[in-house]
C-alpha cells in the first residue's frame, strides 16, 4: 500500500491534470477518476507507486505521452493505465494481442536505401534492454548503478571482431576523453526535463557510461534512460550495414546478460513508447522539395508508419532541411517487420524526392 503523503502528492496531482485543459497527453487522456481510485494506493514488490509512474507527466502538461514504468511488475500491476496508453500510442496493439518473439529475420533483405548517396546522411539503427533482476531508473540505489555498470563493462570488453572497443565510465572522465565523445554526437547528457521529473537522473554520473567500437559504428549507452542503448550507426544509406551489425551485437550481449522480457509486451523499457521490439531504425536525411511541402512529407510517412523529427531529436526542429525519420510501430510486430517497413518507407519518400525535381 502506498502511504498517506504519496496518496496526497497523487490526489494534488490527478486534480491539477483535470484541470489542464489544454493537455494533451496520453496520460490525462486515460487517467480517469475510477482507473485513479483503483490504482492510486497499490505499490509494487520493489516500492515503486502510481506516483512514480505519472509525476512526469504531471510536471510536464505538454508530454506527450506522460508515463514512465519505475520497473518491470509496474505494467502488470498498473495496466488499467499502461494498456489503453500502449494501445493508443502502437496504433493498434491491443490489450488482448501478445508481441511476437524476437525475431531480427533474414538480415540480407536490407539495402543501401540511397546508393547513390545524394539524400541520406546517416542512418542508424537503435534498440533499448534492461537487465532482468533490476527495477529501472527511479527505483535504483546508487550501489546498483555501480553494479550494473560493472557487468555491462565487463561484457562489452569480452565483445570481438567489428564490435571490439572501450567503455568510458561518466565517473572520473577526463574533459578531453568527454569533448572528443561530445563532437562524436557519442555522449549523452543529464536527463531533459522529462526524465529529470520522472526521477531518472539520480545519483548522476554514477553508473553511467558509454562503450564505442575502434570504428565508431557501434556504441552502447549504459543506464542513461534504459539501462542499455543499444546502437549501430554509420554515415550514409546503408541500412543493411547498420541492421547486420547490430542484430549480431544484441544476439552477443543477450547470451551475457539476461533482459527482462515480458510474455504479452515483448522487451521492456523505461517508456512505454520504446516497448516490444525496442527497435526506432532512422535517417538523418535530406528533403528540401517535401520538407516545402511538410503536410505531403508527414501524409508519406503516415502510410509506412514513419515519425518525423527535427534532427536534434523529440520536441526539436529540423536544421537546414535536415529531417530525422525513423519507424513508429515498435509493438505487435518483429524486429524485421519494423525495419522493413521503415527501409520500403525511406526508398518511396527518396523516389517521391525526385519525382518533384
Amino acid at each position: 500500500m502506498a502511504d498517506a503523503a504519496t496518496i496526497a502528492k497523487l490526489e494534488e496531482g490527478f486534480k491539477k491534470l483535470e484541470a489542464a485543459t489544454d493537455c494533451k497527453s496520453l496520460l490525462k487522456k486515460y487517467l480517469t477518476k475510477s482507473v485513479f481510485d483503483q490504482l492510486k494506493d497499490k505499490k509494487t514488490d520493489l516500492g515503486a507507486t502510481l506516483l512514480d509512474v505519472i509525476q512526469s507527466g504531471v510536471e510536464n502538461l505538454d508530454s506527450g505521452v506522460g508515463v514512465y514504468a519505475p520497473d518491470a511488475q509496474a505494467y502488470t500491476l498498473f495496466a488499467p493505465l499502461f494498456d489503453p496508453i500502449i494501445e493508443d500510442y502502437h496504433k493498434g496493439f491491443k490489450q488482448t494481442d501478445k508481441h511476437p518473439n524476437k525475431d531480427f529475420g533474414d538480415v540480407n533483405q536490407f539495402v543501401n536505401v540511397d546508393p547513390d548517396g545524394k539524400f541520406v546522411i546517416s542512418t542508424r539503427v537503435r534498440c533499448g534492454r534492461s537487465m532482468e533482476g533490476y527495477p529501472f531508473n527511479p527505483c535504483l540505489t546508487e550501489a546498483q548503478y555501480k553494479e550494473m555498470e560493472s557487468k555491462v563493462s565487463s561484457t562489452l570488453s569480452s565483445l570481438e571482431g567489428e564490435l571490439k572497443g572501450t567503455y568510458f565510465p561518466l565517473t572520473g572522465m577526463t574533459k578531453e576523453v568527454q569533448q572528443k565523445l561530445i563532437d562524436d554526437h557519442f555522449l549523452f547528457k543529464e536527463g531533459d526535463r522529462f526524465l529529470q521529473a520522472a526521477n531518472a537522473c539520480r545519483y548522476w554520473p554514477t553508473g553511467r557510461g558509454i562503450y564505442h567500437n575502434d570504428n565508431k559504428t557501434f556504441l552502447v549507452w549504459c543506464n542513461e534512460e534504459d539501462h542499455l542503448r543499444i546502437i549501430s550507426m554509420q554515415m550514409g544509406g546503408d541500412l543493411g550495414q547498420v541492421y547486420r551489425r547490430l542484430a549480431s551485437a544484441v544476439n552477443e550481449i543477450e547470451k551475457r546478460v539476461p533482459f527482462s522480457h515480458h510474455d504479452r509486451l515483448g522487451f521492456l523499457t523505461f517508456c512505454p513508447t520504446n516497448l516490444g521490439t525496442t527497435v526506432r531504425a532512422s535517417v538523418h536525411i535530406k528533403l528540401p522539395k517535401l520538407a516545402a511541402n511538410r503536410e505531403k512529407l508527414e501524409e508519406v510517412a503516415g502510410k509506412y508508419s514513419l515519425q518525423v523529427r527535427g534532427t536534434r531529436g523529440e520536441h526539436t526542429e529540423a536544421e537546414g532541411g535536415v529531417y530525422d525519420i525513423s519507424n513508429k510501430r515498435r509493438m505487435g510486430l518483429t524486429e524485421y517487420q519494423a525495419v522493413k517497413e521503415m527501409q520500403d518507407g525511406i526508398i518511396e519518400l527518396i523516389k517521391i524526392e525526385k519525382e518533384m525535381q
